[in-house]
């Protein structure tokens, strides 16, 4: 792909993403797919139960996948030819990841599926990934900037490393736009935000999309009386779980409030029972880069971090959160032997052979790497650029 075609990641990145979602400029020809809660995706395949969160070059739903009765990240591009170049790109990464990785032990994340969908705005390539936890940001905010134990910082590097050594020694490939954002745990931090654990019923689509969705379920909704087996049962599975979560959170500041899926049968003719979408603030699959290629806001533009409960709860929960994590967001990423472009990664982790115009190979990564190691145990970013009278952010 000629690199003239691809998005200019410090140019991009330097617009201030400071809103909680994407707004509506870009719901047009060329720009993002309207997805709304309920709504089906590959012939009913796959039902989107709430947004995951955005980014300059795409949005990203949490989806139930029928055939395999699991949830799964989906990512639709927008669908400007551009964008739809790099999307196939991204997905030819993506491949050979997966491919190489059979038995899932190299700590990246998997491509599941690829498709187009067609929508008023255009065509856009839509990927779906396994679903994941939080991000390494949102474990940051939980530790209130202060730094995570050592032991903590080490067992999330070695798993970052082995993710790396796989990428640069096997496969060539540079992930160009290594951040917190784009590392996530293989859960949540705080069970009661998982949709598995906390036993979140799924919300089902109506009209002609139900019957689709109920034809091809793996559980055989498709009489009348099952179906409202079915519905009780989930009620009742979570009203238990909000209950629990409900204790849970009494102890609590409630100067925080999450906003999680509706539980509920669509009406298509009902907006009153729409759900709210906007960006959930640690969303289970953040998917972005510098870029923006997908997904988040130029790294720590959210300096305040939201309170998630008391300092004695978020304590409890780090010490208990299973430090697993996997590389996410190959929207810029690029081979060794192939580039696409000179400006890669976010500012705060940009190499000093990027910045000085230079040639870049796996490297670039190791130095990202290393300024995460640093976050991760004292709370502080190392490097924060800031510009000035005659310079800008992106010059040394």
């Amino acid at each position: 792909m000629d690199e003239n075609n691809r998005e200019d990641p410090q140019t991009d990145s330097s617009s201030d993403f400071t809103s909680e979602d994407e707004g509506t400029e870009d719901y047009r020809r060329g720009g993002y797919h309207a997805v709304r809660v309920g709504d089906t995706f590959k012939a009913g395949r796959y039902v989107v139960q709430s947004k995951l969160g955005w980014g300059h070059f795409s949005t990203v739903w949490l989806t139930w996948d029928t055939h395999n009765s699991r949830y799964v990240a989906l990512k639709v591009q927008k669908s400007a030819q551009h964008y739809t170049e790099a999307a196939m790109d991204e997905i030819t990464i993506l491949k050979q990841i997966a491919d190489s990785d059979i038995d899932d032990k190299m700590c990246v994340v998997k491509l599941l599926d690829h498709f187009k969908h067609t929508g008023p705005n255009g065509q856009h390539v839509c990927m779906v990934f396994e679903y994941l936890g939080d991000n390494l940001l949102t474990l940051i905010k939980y530790s209130d900037y202060r730094g995570m134990p050592l032991h903590m910082v080490k067992e999330i590097c070695y798993h970052v490393l082995v993710g790396l050594d796989y990428l640069h020694r096997q496969l060539s490939i540079i992930h160009t736009d290594l951040k917190p954002e784009n590392i996530l745990l293989l859960s949540t931090i705080d069970p009661c935000k998982d949709a598995i654990k906390s036993g979140i019923p799924l919300i089902l689509p109506s009209g002609r999309d139900k019957s689709l969705f109920e034809c091809g379920s793996p559980r055989k909704i498709s009489n009348g009386d099952n179906t409202k087996s079915h519905k009780k049962k989930i009620r009742r599975k979570a009203k238990r779980a909000a209950q629990g979560c409900a204790e849970k959170e009494a102890s609590e500041d409630t100067d925080l409030e999450q906003k999680t899926p509706g539980i509920i049968e669509l009406n298509s003719d009902s907006k009153s029972k729409e759900v709210d979408v906007k960006n959930q603030p640690q969303a289970p699959f953040r998917d972005g880069n510098t870029s923006n290629s997908d997904g988040v806001k130029d790294a720590h533009q959210e300096d305040e971090a939201p309170r998630r409960g008391n300092r004695s709860t978020r304590k409890k929960l780090l010490q208990s959160v299973d430090l697993k994590c996997k590389l996410v967001d190959f929207g810029n990423a690029c081979w060794t032997y192939k580039q696409f472009t000179s400006d890669i990664q976010t500012r705060q982790y940009r190499c000093p052979e990027v910045l000085l115009g230079s040639k870049y190979s796996t490297s670039a990564d190791l130095w990202s790497f290393a300024c995460i190691c640093f976050e991760l145990a004292t709370g502080d970013v190392l490097f924060d650029p800031h510009s000035g009278d005659n310079f800008d952010r992106d010059e040394v």
